[in-house]
């Protein structure tokens, strides 16, 4: 199949490239990159006045799978990447079983490659059904394919299990993705501690209990020389000891979601389960941080921690409705909307925390165009208005704090392997 995509505007962070440029794609790879081609027979899409980039890679999202497809599947699950314009997502281990050992990964794998609409990497667990008492089968899971190893969901608590799981995955040049919550600090709590938990009388999780948390597996990377990759970030110490852990040179990335750039925890005055995830929406201070963190570097990829529950569990009382909401088909609207088009984040940052940065920190072929490359494109449509509509997501969770948003800025097309899955919000496979 040739796909010739005509006269877009590519930015492509990787290599420094921002102009008009067409796009010329033969069974899956990218042929040619120039202006005025042409290629008689071939498919055209038209992207004048669009933006066309890498394939968005989404590092951090549960697909729930195995074990708990009422809330999701690998099949739904990708095709809400594909309408939201990510080519590739990372899935998460906390799952039933945990994906802890080699035969899971080859089992997703397959799943994957049958049942995925687009690109699917699998993370590992670091320790046995995440109990952080007992390493997983690292080794063997790193052989399967696994990008990464994270015990998300729960901090592994004890240090020196964490320094050793550390040393191990360096051996298979893994990074580790970390889960900074000191559990003794958050245990029972709902939200952000502050004034706002004060004034509704609900326990809170606070910030310092991330802060710890960051400060130990920073100095645990120093004292191993290992690469380790803070998850969902979210105060502004962390984000300060991430920035000057880089400034020292070492081995330590992080990651962002929209929402704890976007939102606060002013939005949980009406006690609405939509905004309850872990880590908590905080205050604006750690909010204007960690957008900074993001201009500046310090933050170095955005991600949704898509994380969908049956409806039942959400519409809940505050108190017992589970953490986390999705975000697969709201995260480039909404980055659009409240980061690029307020003026606080450029284009290109915003597309490299998408492509180039995830794509460097999982070790992964992607993240950039040129020719030879898999031809995995995401097309942007930046003046795209439109409201957000959770009855109409690909994913089975609808529970998402942007509900009935009006978003400027959307995906208009998802091409995986030089196939258009996605086109004007119609995913097509």
């Amino acid at each position: 199949m040739t796909l010739l995509v005509k006269g877009g505007r590519v930015i492509n962070p990787a290599v420094q490239q921002d102009e008009i440029c067409d796009i010329l794609i033969e069974n899956g790879k990218i042929k040619e990159m120039g202006t005025n081609l042409n290629a008689p027979g071939a498919e055209v899409f038209n992207a004048a006045g669009l933006v066309v980039a890498p394939g968005f890679i989404d590092m951090h999202v549960h697909l729930r799978q195995p074990g708990q497809s009422a809330k999701e599947t690998i099949g739904t699950g990708t095709r809400a990447a594909a309408a939201g314009g990510i080519c590739r997502v990372a899935t998460m281990p906390n799952t039933k079983p945990v994906i802890d050992k080699a035969i899971i990964v080859e089992g997703m794998k397959y799943k994957a490659e049958h049942e995925g609409v687009v690109k699917v990497d699998i993370v590992g667990a670091i320790s046995k059904e995440l109990k952080g008492q007992e390493l997983a089968a690292m080794g063997a899971m790193a052989n399967a394919g696994v990008v990464a190893f994270s015990d998300d969901g729960r901090y592994v608590e004890d240090c020196d299990f964490m320094r050793k799981a550390m040393e191990y995955a360096s051996m298979f040049h893994k990074v580790i993705i970390d889960h900074c919550e000191e559990q003794s600090l958050v245990a029972g709590g709902t939200m952000h501690e502050g004034t706002v938990s004060n004034e509704l009388g609900l326990k809170g999780r606070p910030a310092v209990a991330e802060d710890i948390a960051v400060a130990r597996d920073i100095l645990l990377a120093e004292a191993t020389n290992t690469p380790v990759h803070i998850a969902h970030i979210s105060t502004k110490n962390a984000v300060d000891m991430v920035r000057r852990a880089k400034a020292k040179g070492l081995h330590v990335t992080a990651e962002a979601t929209p929402q704890h750039m976007i939102l606060t925890d002013e939005a949980l005055r009406e006690y609405d389960a939509r905004f309850k995830v872990n880590p908590p929406l905080r205050s604006d201070d750690h909010r204007q941080a960690v957008v900074d963190g993001l201009i500046d570097g310090t933050i170095d990829a955005i991600v949704t921690d898509h994380a969908p529950h049956e409806w039942e569990e959400k519409d809940e009382e505050f108190n017992l409705a589970p953490s986390g909401f999705v975000g697969l088909e709201t995260s480039v609207g909404a980055v659009l909307t409240y980061l690029y088009h307020t003026g606080m984040v450029d284009l290109t940052t915003l597309i490299r925390a998408y492509t180039a940065a995830p794509a460097k920190i999982l070790g992964i072929d992607a993240g950039v165009l040129a020719p030879g490359r898999e031809a995995d494109l995401t097309i942007i449509d930046l003046d795209k208005e439109w409201a957000v509509d959770s009855t109409t997501f690909y994913s089975k969770g609808k529970s998402t704090p942007f509900d009935d948003m009006i978003f400027k800025g959307k995906a208009a097309a998802t091409i995986v392997d030089g196939i258009v899955v996605m086109k004007d919000g119609e995913v097509l496979r």
